[in-house]
């Protein structure tokens, strides 16, 4: 019986943890996709367009970021499972 609450705790533990420092990283990726999608499009000011009203780019690059945030909750979701199957485990 204290064994199954050690590993529960370790767990709980391991969750907030992976939950902290995904927070941590996607914030900071999350900053930094805008900068990595404007390098790969230099010749486009997509701030620029998107307050001119371009609605294409600002729906391109609204999907292009929102899927890259997307992609990198997926990835730290991933992470802290197998931190959480771990501990039970």
């Amino acid at each position: 019986m204290m064994e199954t609450i050690i590993n529960i705790a370790w767990a709980v533990i391991f969750a907030l943890t992976g939950a902290a420092a995904g927070a941590v990283l996607l914030i900071r990726i999350s900053a930094r996709i805008p900068a990595v999608f404007n390098k790969l499009t230099p010749n486009i000011d997509e701030g620029k367009e998107i307050i001119r009203g371009n609605r294409a780019v600002a729906d391109y690059f609204g999907r292009i970021v929102s899927s890259a945030i997307l992609g990198v909750s997926i990835i730290i979701a991933a992470a802290v499972l197998g931190a959480l199957i771990a501990a039970l485990h």
